[in-house]
């Protein structure tokens, strides 16, 4: 994927406010922001938001992997979904404690996530719980 085509996906990001539900464990927190930008291999970068969100874009490869990352801080936690082409492929949840990150994580193997649109939910427990996102495909 060429880095125009990065850029103009990134362009395309749009935010709404949906549910989501999921069930793996949060990991260690990550130093200044809640997460730095993805880079080039970026496709999402939601550097932040609050309450209940999400993400939907387009110019995901089924031939690369995807690595989904979502912190979190505040107090509660997080339930965080992903579908690609309408089929769910990610879910888990993140803690989100007070004065510090929580990081959850999952890396996808090139095929689940398929070719073009994608979307990730996020449904936080409390309307105030902080969080950033970020979806990479790395080369």
């Amino acid at each position: 994927m060429t880095g125009v085509r990065k850029t103009a996906t990134m362009a395309l990001l749009t935010v709404f406010a949906i549910a989501g539900a999921g069930t793996v464990p949060a990991a260690a927190a990550t130093a200044g922001g809640l997460l730095p930008h993805p880079g080039p291999d970026g496709l999402v970068w939601v550097e932040e938001s609050r309450g209940d969100g999400g993400v939907a874009s387009g110019g995901a490869s089924d031939r690369l992997p995807t690595v989904l990352t979502v912190a979190c801080e505040g107090g509660g936690d997080v339930r965080v979904t992903m579908e690609s082409q309408a089929i769910q492929v990610a879910a888990f949840a993140v803690d989100c404690p007070v004065g510090r990150a929580g990081v959850g994580s999952v890396a996808m193997d090139p095929g689940v996530v398929r070719w073009g649109s994608f979307s990730v939910e996020v449904d936080a427990s409390e309307d105030d719980v902080r969080w950033a996102l970020t979806v990479t495909q790395p080369e």
